[in-house]
């Protein structure tokens, strides 16, 4: 994970005040504060990729902990429509894969393998029978510290000890990732995220497998810039409902059926006042090769189609 600082534009904070007393005067420096927390959106908190999400791992590359600065989305370009600022799809580097049809992952390769678990497949895992799961042994990269367990069912929902590729119908996996970041600077970071995610379907002759899932992530850092002390807290949350993949052994499987909804909350705390942004994608599949999108950010709503597979939203 590279944690290289990530700009964020702040702007909103230094615009002078034309009329105090202006209601009008005082909306507009609140919607071009919003605007300028859109770069936000273009990444997820530190360390979320390494729960069980829908977010693409684009989201977290190259980007560490947010940080009052330029108006820059991460790679040193102003935010624009592609990339998340503004309107633009979609939030944290897009869609994962799986939901995409990029890869067999929840479809055909989902339950082979060590554990029956992708995530979990170079783990060393041990059952605990009162629990009934398997607890892996920790991770810590970067300092933050990685934590699954894993849960085996057989197709009449009794718990097993271990994987079996014939009889598992069922795969529970849980994922938390926690630690605390300091800068040079001595602004500290807080990161806790985790993940529950069960996909079904997976006992030998099914055809289709079933994903159901929620993940939230949270990163509060607390510094001094320029204009003083500062809380920056940016909020993810994930919910895959009803999810069905086909299992296909060739051609790219993407979702059949089922919802994703996405949404992300950004703060930022001043002795001068409060700024946040808030932004919610709603992913529908209906069995045809197009899904449909609906984002909303700070009130306002547009309307998307998605191609499957692979395909880039195009909004009306």
């Amino acid at each position: 994970m590279n944690l290289r600082i990530h700009s964020l534009a702040i702007v909103g904070v230094a615009v002078a005040v034309a009329a105090c007393g202006d209601p009008t005067a005082a909306n507009e420096r609140a919607l071009l504060a919003r605007t300028s927390l859109a770069s936000a959106f273009t990444t997820v908190p530190v360390g979320y990729t390494s729960a069980q999400t829908t977010y693409n791992a684009d989201g977290a590359e190259g980007t560490g902990p947010m940080f009052p600065g330029a108006p820059m989305d991460g790679m040193g370009r102003p935010p624009h429509e592609g990339m998340g600022g503004g309107m633009g799809p979609m939030i944290g580097g897009g869609l994962g894969p799986d939901f995409l049809g990029g890869g067999m992952g929840l479809g055909h390769d989902f339950g082979h393998g060590r554990h029956g678990e992708p995530a979990v497949a170079n783990s060393a895992c041990t059952y605990d029978a009162t629990a009934k799961r398997a607890t892996c042994t920790p991770v810590t990269e970067h300092g933050l510290t990685v934590t699954r367990s894993v849960a085996w069912f057989d197709a009449s929902g009794a718990v097993q000890s271990a994987f079996d590729s014939l009889k598992t119908n069922t795969i529970n996996t849980q994922v938390t990732v926690s630690g605390t970041m300091t800068r040079r600077d001595s602004a500290t970071t807080t990161i806790s995220n985790s993940s529950d995610r069960t996909i079904g379907g997976l006992a030998q002759g099914s055809s289709t497998h079933t994903v159901n899932g929620t993940a939230a992530g949270k990163e509060t850092t607390a510094g001094k810039d320029g204009s003083g002390a500062f809380t920056l807290t940016r909020v993810a949350a994930d919910t895959v409902r009803g999810i069905i993949v086909p299992v296909a052994d060739t051609g790219r499987t993407y979702p059949t059926a089922g919802t994703v909804i996405r949404v992300m909350n950004v703060t930022v705390v001043r002795t001068s006042g409060t700024t946040n942004a808030a932004r919610r994608e709603v992913i529908t599949y209906d069995g045809t090769a197009t899904a449909k999108m609906v984002i909303t950010q700070d009130g306002t709503t547009k309307t998307c189609t998605l191609p499957l597979p692979m395909g880039r939203p195009t909004c009306s």
